[in-house]
């Protein structure tokens, strides 16, 4: 998964199905056959990736935001006006019938995607610079004529979509709801509101109802909403929200409730937590084909007022078999996704919220149980880690190295015995990469945040571990012996594939980067971290804290993703 071409991962998803064979019409749209197609698309992308960064990462956009609250609602009609310079109006977007999305993280297919696959690089192309030209047109000393990232991605998305003549598009939420660019969309066949949980903060408030007001503002009069059990503090702001809209929002009911007197819905994610997007997913789906004519659910039950949240439950029915295939069949990398290769197994979880980390905890842990060496033998545990944006690391590595509770397995949870931090960067220069390109901070800034990250580390392990609780017994017949100290047995690395290539140690049978600098050793902790890694029986990786490192990480081990 390369970071440019799942670059909205964090914030904004967008999805569609199903080709229609239909033409579609509109005078605002014939512009679109007047540029040609780029001659040499390899080289053009590159190029289109390269003048695409320079609008602003995730990073800055947020700054910008933050400059812009004082009048939220101003976002939202510069955003109209960009539409209406590229060629189309509001009213165009509702042929795309689409779904609108929005939670506390991605929950549908990262960036642009036609029938569950990135568009191409020649389609990305040639609809990039096709809306480049156009808004370049409105260029003078009074407009600024390109939007930010975001706001022209999510431009292009909807260009795509129409040229493309999609049937469905799921569009979800950039940040927050109620004024993020995406809600300009006015007529949406049904939406939707995941779990909700603390992230952003600076823009969408400083508690969870202050964000469930944001989040309510995707709905829309007369089209129905869905949402999953929230604590009853922020369910009570999104059913009023609902109200005021007079929108009719349906509580999910468990995915227990649609198993009942049928076969067990079995998941391709795993992960306890997926089961309630599932439960969302299934009544999106559902309310979608209704609306569309299609009746082929079986055995619906009529709707129940659920006294105790003051929302009707939505309908409990038995999933189709297309809807079971779905589920089962779904990928979602980067989400609870392990892979297992020879003695190490990495786990890649892009969780970046308190809400999520936990979750993540308690998903590897599991895998952990399940992923145990039948043959015994030396195991050792390696926490990849990064954070970006508002986030207080401290909050997500305390939840990560927390030695005082057990799981629900009865394990301890997350007793690494090596904690490694990098940047989003696979290389240290990504001149060559347009992908890896960040004009918004340096090096430098990105290294100094992995050395406060590896400090907040230190400081929680000298909190939480006793004078002997690391202390190490005679080494064992194999070489391995366990760490000495939970605050020294960390390392920063430059780039990603540093820290693999020590993580890996050349033990990992696809992932063999060229030899890294002869200084990667030199740290007494690597170095001998490095015989421990060489001589265990079983290496297990967790990756988290940010969907873009789990991106990097992804593009090293499993090269196909980014062709």
């Amino acid at each position: 998964m390369s970071r440019a071409r799942s670059h909205l991962c964090s914030a904004l998803s967008l999805a569609a199905v199903s080709k229609r064979g239909a033409t579609t019409e509109g005078a605002a749209r014939r512009w679109l056959s007047a540029w040609p197609a780029p001659r040499e698309p390899s080289m053009e992308y590159q190029d289109a990736v390269r003048m695409l960064n320079t609008l602003q990462t995730n990073a800055s956009y947020l700054e910008q935001v933050k400059r812009q609250r004082g009048d939220p609602q101003a976002q939202l009609e510069a955003m109209e006006v960009y539409l209406a310079r590229s060629g189309l109006q509001v009213e165009d977007l509702n042929q795309l019938n689409i779904i609108h999305v929005t939670g506390t993280k991605g929950k549908v297919r990262e960036r642009i995607r036609i029938n569950g696959k990135p568009i191409s690089p020649e389609l990305f192309t040639k609809h990039f610079w096709r809306l480049y030209h156009q808004l370049e047109e409105f260029k003078d000393d009074s407009h600024i004529s390109m939007p930010a990232y975001f706001r022209f991605l999510t431009l292009m998305a909807f260009h795509v979509f129409l040229q493309e003549k999609v049937d469905l598009a799921v569009v979800e939420v950039g940040i927050g709801g109620a004024y993020d660019c995406t809600n300009i969309i006015r007529k949406p066949v049904v939406c939707g509101v995941s779990s909700l949980g603390i992230d952003h903060t600076s823009l969408l408030g400083d508690t969870v109802e202050k964000i469930a007001w944001q989040k309510g503002g995707i709905f829309k009069p007369g089209v129905p909403a869905f949402t999953v059990l929230q604590p009853e503090g922020p369910l009570a702001v999104l059913r009023d929200r609902a109200q005021q809209t007079s929108c009719p929002l349906y509580l999910c009911p468990p995915l227990e409730a649609l198993e009942e007197g049928g076969l067990p819905l079995t998941l391709g994610l795993e992960g306890d937590h997926q089961r309630s997007n599932a439960a969302l997913a299934l009544q999106l789906a559902h309310c979608w084909l209704e609306q569309q004519g299609h009746q082929d659910i079986q055995e619906l039950k009529v709707s129940r007022p659920s006294i105790r949240w003051q929302l009707p439950l939505a309908p409990v029915f038995h999933p189709t078999s297309h809807m079971r295939h779905g589920l089962r069949d779904t990928e979602w990398p980067g989400r609870t996704q392990v892979l297992r290769r020879g003695p190490v197994t990495w786990y890649l979880d892009g969780a970046h919220t308190a809400s999520s980390v936990q979750a993540c905890v308690r998903w590897y842990c599991q895998s952990l149980q399940r992923n145990k060496c039948p043959s015994g033998g030396s195991q050792v545990h390696v926490l990849l880690f990064n954070s970006t944006g508002d986030r207080d690391p401290a909050v997500l590595l305390k939840l990560l190295q927390r030695t005082d509770t057990t799981s629900p397995l009865g394990l301890q949870p997350c007793q690494f015995d090596y904690a490694v931090f990098c940047p989003n960067l696979t290389e240290v220069s990504s001149t060559e990469n347009a992908d890896q390109q960040n004009f918004t901070v340096t090096l430098d800034q990105v290294l100094l945040r992995c050395l406060q990250h590896q400090q907040h580390w230190s400081c929680l392990g000298e909190k939480q571990a006793g004078p002997d609780l690391w202390s190490s017994p005679a080494p064992e017949p194999g070489g391995w012996h366990p760490p000495h100290s939970a605050s020294t047995n960390s390392l920063v690395f430059s780039c990603i594939s540093h820290a693999l290539h020590w993580i890996t140690q050349g033990r990992d049978p696809i992932f063999q980067p060229p030899s890294p600098p002869r200084s990667l050793l030199s740290h007494p902790t690597a170095s001998s971290g490095a015989s421990i890694l060489r001589e265990a029986a079983a290496i297990h990786v967790l990756v988290t804290g940010s969907l873009h490192l789990v991106g990097g990480v992804l593009k090293l081990l499993e090269p196909s993703l980014s062709q």
